[in-house]
């Protein structure tokens, strides 16, 4: 046999092996499972890699991510952060971009010593109270490092093309550094102050809480809940009426209220000055039937005539409206509810240690007994729930560290520069810092950034002594602050720090400029600060963005960054907001590999709903997902949450979507073993079929170029499955197998079929790459010994060049493109005589009708090779 001979043999032989060891069918767990692990190997995610690049120019794309709380596992809408950030990333690293994406973790302060408290008395019986502070601490720095690395393998695990060498974590020393020098200079420049304000209290956690961790539940009358503390359900929704008798007068005051336990902290009574019911009592006072204190009878514009009896009880020290009216007024405030939920003793033996609900029940019998009591009545109203605890939500007065907001949010609207994305936010967003208000930063926790101010006691002071506070980035620097303030010897202080910790979202919202070493100049703030954009929920534009927005401006003299894209948020598939009472809260690991409904039902079991919660869950999930969650991957799921209009309503997602991009991927999988059975020598485009498929791919970079740049991802996904589903698969792969190209490896169609064919597989896999990174790693690793220029390519379809048009312009041909729909529709018609004939392949055209040939792919392959077909008739 001669040479050429035993050389095809061999290379035959070598073919069938690669072919046999190229499974059928994607499977997502073989594909996924190597990739990411050789990726971050080779620093492929770095930006040292940069000037490797073959493509590199001079530009950078630096970003965060919006860091999870270390608590928990990501859902859906992490997972389409995820998605849409790494798209970008990756997108703008193959275009040659200098590329940082900065991965974190929030220390989450309430979340985090709530499930640690919850596991202590779990495991051990034990309360926090229990342990000293330190102790405690031990025990949560002891769950995070079990638990903390959780989070990071679930991005990994979504391909997140983080540099995980820079990933910070807001409670690591470098950090807290910054936390601390952030607080202190801004308590310098007067922006950060203490003050006794009512602020939202959690009675259950026993802590101030942010207005981003406050549900209002919507009540449309009387309503039983389950409240935190309480064996019976409490009743909500009702507004009770009762009278104060007026003094030294016949008569009587009728006041209206839906908290009837708060009339013992009333200090006046409000009415409208132009209410005619009124005016004869204006300046006259009631007596308390309980206190038994005087309460004036005020009149101010701000009360609402309709509402109720047009008069108002002030409660300054737990109401926000009759705060402020006690300020206009000059009114005392009475604390009647402690901040452990039970009453105060400005309440009386009889109330006082009882809890606040159980004291509403006593005030409305006491009331009736003194033949005070005038009635009751359903009330639709809001109900402020504590989201981390599911309590209520009692306003109380406390001394706390505020930062004033105003003229930072002022500067922040001035800053012209940033973009918001979509545009229709930007007016909310200035409106909303026009009408800002003071920040209250103070949070009763241990598990957190214990504010660096410290309580000064001075030499021979009495317990009289009003509060004197000084702050640093030491103990040591506080006292000689101290020393020089009171003009005394710093070792005659005595110092003492607040117990108090700062709100998470201060500490987050130092991320883009602390994760890069701020307050030193180092090399990455200098090189990526500002960021290039912010890409996030538009749920988090006013908590945490504004204040990312005014932190930055403030203390760096910078926007943080230069754009801000909101995407929408992740309902399921009925339009519910997803939730852990309802059972629709749903892992991307288990969209990724597939879980049984056991499994799920195991999860709620395993959580920390009431019992009530979780039969109403898991009712839902045997109703939604009667044969648990299919196995998808993460290249399906990437590609279906990329697939929805982000910047537009809220996202609705089903699995069965999910499943249908999964379809997509084994679509895309079996067009590369066509492929790989195919490829031959480069040639050039000479049948019109060939020039079109070619200008549709150039068609499709055009569209993914436009999508890209205006952030609007599901053009792009829209354009990749159209391009290969319809355009490559169903019609340019069916014209080769019809025409039964790659049969004469020496044909000249054969050779360009082959060129063409590798052109838009691998163009594809390199458009495709930053929405499905491993499947199109997997299949462009198998294209790569079949390149015209294998010398050149990449290691990684990660690290190539994104296609563009103007790399594609002498493949661009129009009219070829225009004049195709035309046999399109010749084709139509043609299947659609087949099917009134009766022609199938056991009776192909055996009966010609007026010697029309209705052979479909006779008719379709002639118009495309532009060749006579002759009917055999």
């Amino acid at each position: 046999m001669c040479s050429g001979g035993v050389s095809k043999i061999k290379s035959m032989i070598k073919s069938a092996i690669k072919m046999y060891l190229f499974y059928s069918k994607n499977d997502p767990e073989y594909v996924e499972s190597c990739w990411y692990p050789w990726w971050e190997k080779q620093g492929f995610f770095r930006p040292e890699k940069h000037n490797e690049l073959p493509q590199a120019v001079d530009r950078i794309f630096s970003l965060c991510i919006p860091p999870p709380n270390v608590t928990g596992t990501l859902h859906l809408g992490h997972a389409l952060t995820v998605a849409i950030e790494d798209a970008l990333a990756r997108w703008r690293r193959m275009q040659g971009y200098k590329v940082l994406w900065v991965p974190g973790c929030d220390h989450a302060g309430i979340a985090t010593q709530s499930v640690v408290e919850r596991r202590l008395l779990r495991e051990q019986d034990k309360r926090r109270q229990d342990y000293s502070r330190e102790e405690f601490l031990q025990e949560v720095w002891r769950w995070k490092q079990e638990k903390g690395d959780e989070i990071y393998h679930q991005l990994k695990k979504l391909g997140a093309s983080l540099d995980w060498s820079r990933a910070c974590f807001t409670m690591d020393p470098g950090f807290s550094k910054a936390v601390t020098e952030a607080f202190v200079r801004m308590c310098d420049s007067g922006l950060i102050y203490r003050s006794e304000s009512l602020v939202n209290w959690s009675c259950a956690l026993e802590s101030a809480i942010s207005d981003i961790e406050v549900d209002s539940k919507q009540l449309p009358g009387r309503t039983l809940l389950s409240v935190p503390g309480y064996e019976q359900k409490v009743e909500f929704g009702t507004m009770i009426t009762f009278a104060y008798p007026i003094e030294g007068h016949e008569g009587e005051v009728a006041v209206s209220t839906t908290r009837p336990e708060t009339m013992l902290g009333d200090v006046a009574i409000a009415v409208h000055p132009d209410d005619t019911r009124y005016q004869a009592l204006h300046g006259k006072q009631c007596r308390h039937p309980f206190t038994n204190r005087l309460l004036p009878i005020i009149t101010d514009p701000v009360v609402d005539m309709g509402l109720g009896t047009g008069a108002v009880k002030l409660t300054p020290a737990h109401d926000h409206t009759d705060f402020l009216l006690s300020q206009r007024h000059s009114l005392p405030r009475l604390t009647v509810i402690g901040g452990d939920g039970t009453m105060t003793s400005h309440c009386g033996h009889w109330l006082q240690g009882v809890k606040r609900f159980q004291a509403r029940e006593r005030v409305i019998s006491a009331l009736m007994e003194m033949k005070l009591f005038r009635g009751k009545e359903d009330h639709p109203m809001s109900l402020p729930i504590c989201s981390r605890s599911g309590d209520v939500i009692e306003p109380l007065l406390k001394k706390q560290w505020f930062v004033r907001c105003e003229k930072m949010a002022q500067k922040a609207v001035d800053e012209g520069e940033l973009e918001i994305i979509p545009h229709f936010y930007t007016k909310t967003w200035k409106n909303w810092l026009s009408n800002i208000s003071d920040w209250c930063i103070s949070r009763q926790l241990w598990w957190g950034h214990q504010i660096p101010a410290y309580r000064v006691t001075l030499p021979e002071s009495g317990n009289t002594q009003e509060e004197q506070w000084v702050w640093g980035r030491s103990e040591a620097e506080a006292r000689e602050r101290a020393a020089a303030k009171f003009g005394v010897s710093p070792t005659a202080l005595i110092l003492t720090q607040d117990p108090d910790v700062l709100d998470t979202w201060f500490s987050s919202g130092l991320f883009p400029f602390a994760m890069l070493g701020w307050p030193e100049q180092t090399e990455d703030l200098k090189q990526f600060y500002p960021n290039t954009m912010l890409e996030t929920g538009n749920d988090l534009i006013f908590f945490w963005v504004a204040r990312m927005v005014m932190l930055g401006t403030e203390l760096t003299g910078q926007l943080p960054f230069k754009q801000v894209l909101f995407h929408s948020l992740v309902r399921d598939k009925h339009g519910r907001k997803m939730s852990k009472s309802l059972g629709n809260v749903i892992d991307p690991l288990d969209v990724i590999s597939g879980v049984s409904l056991e499994r799920l039902q195991e999860k709620v079991m395993e959580g920390n709903l009431d019992p009530r919660e979780k039969a109403v869950a898991m009712e839902a999930q045997r109703k939604d997902f009667p044969n648990g969650i299919p196995e998808c991957g993460t290249d399906a799921l990437r590609f279906a949450l990329c697939s929805y209009k982000a910047q537009g309503e809220d996202i609705s997602l089903s699995v069965s979507q999910v499943l249908s991009c999964r379809h997509f991927c084994n679509k895309m999988w079996q067009t590369v073993r066509f492929t790989l059975g195919a490829l031959l020598d480069v040639g050039s485009p000479v049948t019109p079929i060939d020039k079109w498929i070619c200008s549709c791919l150039y068609s499709t970079v055009e569209q993914c170029e436009r999508g890209f740049e205006s952030y609007e991802l599901h053009t792009v996904t829209s354009a990749l499955h159209s391009f290969w589903l319809h355009s490559l698969c169903d019609v340019y792969l069916v014209s080769l197998v019809h025409m039964q190209v790659f049969q004469s490896p020496s044909s000249i169609v054969d050779r360009v079929a082959a060129a063409v064919l590798y052109h838009c597989v691998s163009t594809s896999l390199r458009l495709l790459s930053p929405l499905m990174p491993f499947l199109t790693e997997e299949l462009w690793q198998r294209l790569q010994p079949y390149s015209p220029r294998p010398s050149t390519a990449s290691s990684s379809v990660c690290m190539q060049s994104y296609p563009t048009t103007s790399e594609l312009a002498h493949w661009h041909f129009p009219q070829d493109e225009a004049d195709f729909p035309l046999v399109q529709e010749v084709v139509r018609v043609a299947r659609s005589l087949r099917a009134q004939y009766h022609l199938t392949k056991e009776k192909p055209d055996s009966e010609c009708h007026d010697c029309v040939c209705l052979t479909c792919s006779g008719i379709f392959f002639s118009l495309l090779l532009c060749l006579p077909e002759k009917c055999a008739h």
